[in-house]
C-alpha cells in the first residue's frame, strides 16, 4: 500500500512541476524503465533514489513521501 501512495504523488508532483518521466529519468540519472516501476508502485525505491527525485523536483523527501 505504501508504495502506491508514494507511486501516486511522486507522479502528481513529475506533473505539478512539469516534467515528462523521460525528463525526469534523465535529470536524476534514473532509467526510465526504474523510474515508470516506481509511478505504478511495482518497484519500492530506496531514499537514495527518492532523494534524486525530490531535488530535482524541488521538494523535500518528506514532502514526497507525505511524513
Amino acid at each position: 500500500m505504501e508504495n502506491r501512495q508514494l507511486a501516486q504523488r511522486l507522479r502528481a508532483f513529475r506533473k505539478l512541476k512539469g516534467y515528462t518521466q523521460q525528463q525526469l529519468a534523465d535529470e536524476t540519472g534514473i532509467s526510465l524503465a526504474v523510474l515508470g516501476a516506481i509511478e505504478r508502485g511495482n518497484r519500492r525505491a530506496e531514499d537514495q533514489i527518492l532523494n534524486k527525485i525530490a531535488d530535482v523536483l524541488g521538494i523535500t523527501l518528506a514532502e514526497l513521501k507525505n511524513l
